[in-house]
């Protein structure tokens, strides 16, 4: 198959070359087109009109959540929601069957209530990150449906008027979407690694190789991961199978706590874990200082560092037809642990 992936050049869609490349043509859409191996060639966001046919669309570009608060909301809702928009209208035009959004199940919860996150959470994000991304998943669910009338304040894409029996302009709208072979598959991943990660786990494996103590040992969390291996999986079989659209999380099959994962990088190092349990109080006090000083420990990383966020991936596993994924989460940090020796 020919397969677009925007945002080619980043860890996610690097990784998935390396996954598709030996059976399915690549070609890349990015802010800058460098040529690389495994891409017969990646365009420009201004050379939409040089696309060729493709038979699925991975829609990955996109601005990540800025830990450091650096970025306006308006960043991420031109980027998450202007490109996912522009791509998507160019997707319905084209003769391609299927449409995967890299959403983010930041776009559900930023904090999980009850055991688990399902996809029957209703939506509530806190922050820009994630209300771009629900604001993205919801301009592609519009355009699922069959052509049905809304008030013409909606925000739908390709709009027009149209005049009432007594010919005057009506205030209703057509909105459009997909034809009947045309999928839509928006992907809800945690938090992804694999090799060319470089978010809070090579922060973490950066703090054991300088001989560091985990001074978090006295939070008790369980997390869930996403192994880059799981999900290029999972891509394939949309990809080659004839799965029902919709929204799925993605998510290993176990989760761990965050002195769990220490003991793993210790571990990839050969050095016994070196785990202190400080006060709680004293950290939260510590991060209240690194939000003042911009060091790497603030209040937004030790939230993430210690929360509890556990992801059911029971609906994709159900419409997958399989029980577990084919990597363990031990197993998929062990490999992406490795690769940060390098």
């Amino acid at each position: 198959m020919n397969i677009l992936i925007t945002g080619i050049h980043g860890f996610v869609g690097s990784n998935l070359v390396a996954s598709l490349k030996e059976q399915h043509t690549i070609y890349g859409l990015d802010i800058v087109s460098p040529q690389k191996e495994g891409i017969v060639h990646t365009f420009g966001w201004n050379e939409l009109e040089k696309l060729p046919e493709v038979d699925v669309i991975i829609h990955l570009a996109g601005k990540a959540h800025d830990t450091k608060n650096t970025a306006s909301a308006r960043d991420y809702f031109d980027i998450n929601v202007g490109l996912t928009r522009k791509i998507f209208d160019w997707f319905l035009k084209t003769e391609a069957r299927k449409f995967i959004f890299f959403s983010s199940v930041k776009a559900v919860a930023d904090q999980v209530k009850g055991n688990q996150l399902t996809e029957e959470d209703l939506p509530d994000p806190q922050t820009p990150y994630g209300q771009s991304k629900l604001e993205a998943e919801e301009y592609l669910m519009a355009g699922q449906h069959d052509n049905t009338t809304t008030r013409q304040h909606d925000k739908l894409p390709q709009t027009r008027h149209c005049e009432d029996d007594e010919g005057g302009q009506s205030n209703l709208i057509i909105k459009p979407s997909t034809r009947d072979d045309q999928k839509v598959f928006i992907l809800r991943p945690c938090m992804i690694h694999g090799p060319g990660n470089k978010g809070n786990l090579n922060l973490l494996y950066s703090l054991q190789k300088k001989g560091l103590p985990w001074p978090l040992g006295a939070y008790e969390n369980k997390r869930s991961f996403t192994s880059i291996d799981n999900l290029s999986y999972i891509i394939r079989q949309i990809i080659e199978k004839e799965i029902e659209p919709g929204i799925y999380q993605v998510a290993d099959d176990e989760a761990l706590s965050t002195n769990e994962l220490f003991r793993l990088i210790t571990e990839s190092q050969n050095k016994k874990p070196r785990i202190w349990n400080i006060s709680g109080k004293l950290i939260s006090l510590l991060a209240r200082m690194g939000d003042v000083l911009h060091l790497p420990l603030n209040s937004e990383r030790l939230q993430k560092l210690t929360e509890s966020y556990v992801v059911s991936n029971q609906k994709i596993k159900k419409a997958l037809g399989i029980e577990k994924m084919p990597v363990s989460a031990r197993d998929g940090l062990k490999k992406t642990l490795e690769s940060f020796k390098g």
